[in-house]
């Protein structure tokens, strides 16, 4: 039922853009819903895409650009015009216009903010002075300030004179600033709007109020909002100056936005988001990227094989069991990956654990080991009848069990302590580790009990 509908809305709006027809494409778009605009907008051509944003408003626009992925949003951008694009990128959150100016190339980047009203532009400067991963790249400049000499009066006064420019900012908290902008307090707007209009803030503030700071670390704020259930937090210089509000929501976004891109990386998905709208050639190389320093490790992996490969003529048994081997210590390993990113991720530990972070690996690697050793052990067992055979191929799951979740554990907190991405990194040493390791024991057990298996 959706697909129908979502393939008759595709329908229309090329018909719509066919006959140049704004008021219905309007109409179109004003009544569909955010997985609705990003199914239209991913299985529209380059210049239908380029062509709707056109047709409609600058601010019905900017609602298509901020609900599709970054990723799609920023090659529409590109292909516009700078001031087509200005046009849009203005009606924008502070927070979007910054994430997408950023990553646009500088020309681009530049050009377009020469198009766009001072002020917008002066905010996207600002927020791009601040790296990735930092408060500062989340925060926004949307909030609502008011010095503390103002009464209520004046302040409800001024809202409603600039209610359509209001419309998009954060109801939930009015911050009170001194003349030069420093932070003094804050209050709710419920609070506001009932307290007598002669009031000044001064007399309403909450001056206990918390804070965080625009170089800070990103996790710091994934962190206050799990302690803290606020709304937003006021984000200021070292002297208290007053310069954006981070959201909840906007962290959430981010959070989840950053354990998709990782997830993406571990199997190999490089260089950012990957969409199937995106031309072939640079979605084939980001693979690739990753694919052909693969292929090198897992040679290396091979040779191993190849430096026995008597021993496997001579127990072709075992060929059978390499594998299993192979992909169950890399499960395991993957496994103790998981944990170590997501553990990262939240600040549960840091680079320098990781030796804590060992020891409690092993002593799941061994227990997890024994069972799983145990068990291809047994089915070799039943299968030849040799018990010898169940020994190797289950003395060599076990230890390379350990192997596998003392890497996937500590790998992670290595790489990050050397500054390269984890998780981008650690999947292709773990395989290739595991498979190494997995390939060197079995063989190296089978040689010792050589005389006990010939002819398996």
């Amino acid at each position: 039922m959706t697909l129908n509908l979502e393939i008759q809305q595709r329908k229309s709006a090329i018909q719509f853009l066919e006959n140049n027809d704004k008021e219905e494409l309007t109409t179109l778009v004003d009544s569909m819903n955010s997985k609705e605009i990003i199914h239209l907008m991913g299985h529209l051509k380059r210049d239908d895409q380029m062509k709707l944003l056109t047709m409609l408003t600058p601010e019905d626009a900017a609602e298509v650009i901020e609900e599709i992925p970054e990723a799609q949003a920023v090659d529409i951008i590109e292909d516009l015009t700078e001031k087509e694009a200005a046009a849009i990128l203005n009606e924008m959150e502070s927070d979007e216009q910054a994430d997408i100016i950023r990553e646009l190339d500088l020309e681009d980047a530049s050009a377009i903010l020469e198009e766009m009203d001072p002020e917008e532009a002066a905010d996207v400067r600002m927020l791009m002075e601040y790296e990735d991963g930092t408060v500062g790249s989340l925060m926004r400049t949307e909030y609502f300030a008011f010095e503390e000499h103002l009464t209520v009066e004046e302040v409800t006064v001024e809202l409603r004179r600039n209610s359509e420019e209001y419309a998009e900012y954060p109801l939930k908290y009015i911050f009170v600033v001194s003349s030069s902008s420093k932070l003094l307090g804050v209050l709710q707007m419920q609070e506001l709007l009932l307290a007598k209009g002669k009031t000044l803030l001064s007399k309403l503030i909450f001056q206990e109020v918390a804070f965080v700071y625009p170089n800070s670390p990103a996790e710091e704020l994934s962190t206050f909002f799990k302690e803290n259930d606020y709304f937003g937090v006021p984000v200021v210089t070292e002297d208290k100056t007053l310069i954006g509000i981070a959201l909840r929501r906007d962290t959430l976004e981010a959070e989840s936005e950053r354990l998709a891109q990782e997830h993406l990386e571990t199997q190999g998905i490089v260089g950012g988001e990957e969409l199937r709208t995106m031309p072939v050639l640079l979605r084939a190389r980001r693979r690739l990227s990753w694919l052909s320093v693969n292929i090198l490790l897992n040679i290396v992996a091979a040779s191993v094989i190849a430096y026995h490969q008597d021993i496997l003529s001579s127990v072709i048994a075992l060929a059978v069991f390499l594998p299993i081997i192979s992909d169950m210590s890399g499960c395991s390993g993957n496994q103790a990956v998981a944990v170590s990113m997501r553990e990262l991720s939240i600040g549960v530990v840091k680079p320098a654990e990781v030796l804590r972070v060992w020891w409690q690996e092993l002593s799941v690697g061994l227990i997890n080991g024994l069972a799983l050793g145990i068990l291809i052990g047994a089915a070799a067992w039943l299968w030849k009848g040799n018990m010898v055979l169940g020994l190797v191929v289950g003395g060599a799951l076990s230890v390379n069990t350990l192997v596998a979740v003392s890497i996937g554990g500590t790998v992670p907190l290595l790489l990050k302590g050397f500054n390269i991405d984890p998780a981008l990194a650690s999947g292709p040493i773990l395989t290739t580790i595991t498979d190494m390791f997995g390939f060197f024991l079995a063989l190296t057990f089978a040689s010792f009990m050589l005389v006990h298996l010939t002819g398996l």
